[in-house]
């Protein structure tokens, strides 16, 4: 038997415990051990009781660096603000994840979004692999190429931020008796990337993929949470993923009831005991995470920030989808998948008026429809218990090479 320590450490959103659970049962179905460190422990906790995975608190930066630019237009100008800076700041939490990782007895590390897990499986010996969506899984380049493509970005820029973390990550490497990184993206790849997503949704927009490596399709919970419970009455429903920190989401609810939807909500914020930001009978809170598979099939219209793992079940399931990202890889996000004519992005739109237009247009022009069902038609034939399983092999493997 083997321990797999699985990890979260930035990003937000149940997506990343959604791409890890399913691995993790996966590899104990095969009589191995699989703890769980994850960045937000309040939301994705009672999901984890549920299917009784234990779970720990991931070490995650807690303080704020000024004079970064801003936006941030590279992963390492993200790890800038993230406790890459300085060697001495990053040592910090190199040394939460070690200690961890040394208590649990871990053999491997699989990590979402994970760069400083990986980095402290290098001082330790252990091998890694990462799983997640094109945002965070990039290209093997040095520099680390920018992930707003339309956008002209100088070269000098790319390579300061990947000199200066590289420069940060080699000194804690030095100190543990380590050899060197030769690029930052080894951070994000591991000794194996699996890229779980499709070329069409990919925030590089890469084509090929280098040898060895291949497109493994979107991964999330296909079942979990509470079943859906729809209000009584008449109108098209709705299944709302929305967070209360969105000043959107509020307008967004209040546009569904304009629209006579009715509406199932999770907002984690209300589960928790904040009060509605809308009350109305035709919203019903669920008071814990959805089974958003069964729920897509008495829905025509999902309303969510544009976290590929929920937005994809609704196309899948075709379901159009009205997005409301909260920050730019769920903006990056949000642009590439409107462009299928599946979906509207509202990112910039204010005030219940404009989202009750596009919540209209969404449900009574039939080409959004159409769209989301062509999306669902062309990946018919993905497999989400095999890639499930592919994960979990891949994992296998790459201990029985090390």
């Amino acid at each position: 038997m083997k321990t797999f320590v699985l990890c979260w450490e930035l990003g937000a959103g149940l997506g990343h415990v959604g791409r890890l659970v399913p691995i993790a049962k996966a590899l104990e179905a095969r009589g191995h051990r699989c703890v769980l460190m994850v960045r937000d422990l309040v939301q994705s906790g009672g999901l984890l009781r549920e299917l009784g995975l234990p779970a720990l608190q991931a070490p995650v930066w807690l303080h704020h660096v000024a004079g970064l630019p801003d936006p941030r237009v590279s992963l390492p100008e993200i790890l800038l603000g993230q406790g890459y800076l300085l060697a001495a700041t990053l040592s910090g939490l190199v040394g939460g994840w070690t200690s961890a990782l040394e208590t649990i007895g871990a053999d491997a590390v699989i990590g979402d979004y994970a760069p400083t897990a990986v980095l402290a499986a290098r001082v330790l010996g252990l091998p890694s692999i990462t799983v997640g969506l094109g945002f965070y899984m990039p290209p093997d380049a040095h520099p680390m190429p920018s992930f707003l493509t339309g956008a002209a970005v100088s070269a000098q820029r790319l390579q300061q931020a990947d000199a200066r973390v590289l420069t940060t990550v080699n000194a804690v490497l030095d100190a543990a008796g380590r050899a060197p990184l030769a690029r930052v993206s080894t951070l994000f790849r591991g000794d194996a990337p699996l890229l779980c997503t499709w070329p069409e949704l990919d925030h590089y927009g890469r084509g090929a993929l280098p040898p060895g490596q291949r497109w493994l399709g979107p991964s999330f919970m296909t079942r979990g949470g509470e079943p859906p419970a729809w209000n009584d009455g008449d109108g098209p429903r709705a299944f709302a993923y929305l967070k209360a920190g969105h000043l959107a989401s509020a307008d967004a609810l209040r546009a569904l009831v304009a629209a006579g939807c009715q509406t199932l909500c999770y907002m984690p914020e209300v589960a928790a005991g904040r009060a509605p930001p809308v009350s109305s009978p035709l919203i019903r809170y669920a008071k814990a995470p959805v089974d958003v598979a069964a729920a897509m099939k008495d829905c025509r219209l999902m309303v969510t920030h544009a976290g590929e793992a929920t937005v994809v079940q609704g196309l899948m399931a075709g379901v159009p989808v009205l997005m409301l990202p909260m920050h730019l890889e769920q903006a990056l996000m949000a642009a590439q998948v409107a462009r299928s004519g599946a979906a509207i992005d509202a990112n910039g739109m204010k005030g219940p008026g404009p989202l009750t237009t596009a919540v209209r247009r969404l449900l009574h022009e039939p080409a959004f429809a159409a769209q989301a069902r062509a999306f669902a038609e062309r990946h018919a034939t993905f497999d989400q218990q095999a890639q499930i399983e592919a994960i979990a092999e891949a994992a296998l493997g790459l201990l029985r090479l090390h």
